[in-house]
């Protein structure tokens, strides 16, 4: 693998932001669940792979369409539209399609440093799934 200039985050693939959004959007909810709950490791793994698993984060993307800029758009839609490698386990063709969507997103968010955006989005997908829990 050869290093590279770090080049806009809007010309790498679907795919490879989907790849670094996936690994932000689960560092950030785990982060969520250490700092505000005192539990055990298998209970915090339990809360977060619930949370971004690809069924939750297709219906999180479900709900987020109209609050989308017009390139947050573009960008999860290049990702829902890749070609992976890979199917989810426990979701539909359709539901891993828009997961891998919004994880796109979330890593155009992450390395386009809108840390801002991200985190509103991010906290609104752990809101919508505590609300459903209870």
């Amino acid at each position: 693998m050869e290093a590279g200039i770090s080049k806009d985050p809007y010309q790498y693939s679907g795919l490879a932001l989907a790849y670094i959004g996936d690994s932000a959007l689960d560092l950030y909810v785990k982060d969520y669940f250490v700092r505000r709950y005192e539990t055990q490791t298998e209970k915090y793994h339990k809360e977060v792979t619930a949370i971004v698993k690809a069924v939750n984060q297709a219906a999180f993307a479900d709900t987020i369409m109209d609050s989308l800029s017009e390139r947050e758009t573009d960008i999860f839609k290049r990702g829902r539209n890749a070609q992976p490698h890979s199917k989810a386990k426990n979701a539909t063709r359709s539901e891993y399609r828009r997961a891998t969507g919004l994880e796109a997103l979330f890593g155009y968010l992450y390395l386009a440093g809108e840390k801002e955006r991200f985190n509103e989005l991010a906290d609104a997908m752990i809101a919508q799934y505590l609300v459903k829990e209870d």
